[in-house]
């Protein structure tokens, strides 16, 4: 496993739970569905295809570097203050930060199915950023949210039951 020395070990010591869940909540929808339903997947173009480069290499890819650099940067600088509302706006900001560069994504291979598209991704990201901010304090009610949210997207999205393999 890396090692990381300093401030920045320490600091990411602090966020490795809810980093864990993070990244267990994409393997889930890794693991369940990418092959069988998938909402969205990453189509391989150009260089990547002659390179063999799938979609799976691309979400493990963005687990790999992009979650990690959310968790810090979101969690260390979430507003420490009783004010909902500086919150509401934070946890807004990365929300749209997320959909600006899933919308660059769209340009370099993302492709929506089964009834998924940008609006979902947007509400998607309000409700994993707040519950990645729950998580990092009472982790049980994050399970809990994040429980009942997928099985509403499951309602939503009519998935099959012959996605559990």
């Amino acid at each position: 496993m890396l090692y990381l020395n300093g401030e920045i070990g320490e600091t990411f010591k602090q966020y490795r739970p809810t980093f864990i869940f993070f990244i267990l909540g994409d393997f889930v929808y890794l693991y369940m569905l990418s092959d069988y339903y998938p909402m969205w997947s990453y189509s391989h173009q150009g260089v990547d295809r002659e390179l063999g480069i799938t979609n799976t290499h691309v979400s493990l890819s963005i687990m790999a570097v992009k979650y990690p650099a959310t968790i810090l940067i979101f969690l260390g600088r979430y507003p420490e203050t009783k004010s909902i509302c500086k919150q509401a706006i934070y946890i807004l900001f990365w929300s749209l930060l997320y959909v600006i560069n899933e919308i660059s994504d769209l340009f370099f291979g993302l492709k929506y199915s089964n009834g998924w598209h940008l609006g979902w991704s947007a509400l998607f990201n309000i409700v994993m950023f707040t519950i990645l901010r729950i998580h990092h304090v009472k982790p049980l009610r994050a399970w809990v949210a994040s429980g009942f949210f997928v099985v509403f997207l499951w309602i939503i999205f009519d998935v099959p039951s012959s996605v559990f393999r």
